[in-house]
């Protein structure tokens, strides 16, 4: 029986993503970053939860001088939301750059 070229390719795929993953989780340091950040993230959208709640409560009350404040509540939420983006784009480079240097340093096994 002839061997299927597509399946030959998804095993080749699969054992390097293995690979990788294997070699990756002996960089204690990239995971304890990865955390770090993710909790960073978590705080963020945390408080971004009690401003939407804060939000709308203040426009339920129908009071103005509450409307006025969720102007700032707003900008608030706007800023947050550029910051989890950004927070997210630096995840996303620095464990790129954790890896990469990791198999650049010669951590990556033989099979």
């Amino acid at each position: 029986m002839a061997s299927n070229p597509r399946n030959n390719a998804n095993k080749k795929l699969k054992h390097h993503r293995n690979q990788d993953s294997d070699d990756f989780e002996g960089n204690p340091e990239a995971w304890a970053t990865l955390d770090k950040n993710f909790k960073q993230v978590q705080s963020v959208l945390d408080r971004n939860r009690a401003l939407i709640q804060q939000v709308n409560e203040n426009h339920q009350s129908k009071i103005a001088d509450n409307m006025v404040k969720n102007v700032a509540l707003i900008q608030e939420l706007n800023g947050n939301i550029s910051k989890v983006v950004s927070l997210y784009s630096d995840m996303s480079s620095n464990f790129s750059s954790a890896f990469h240097q990791h198999h650049s340093n010669g951590h990556t096994r033989d099979d």
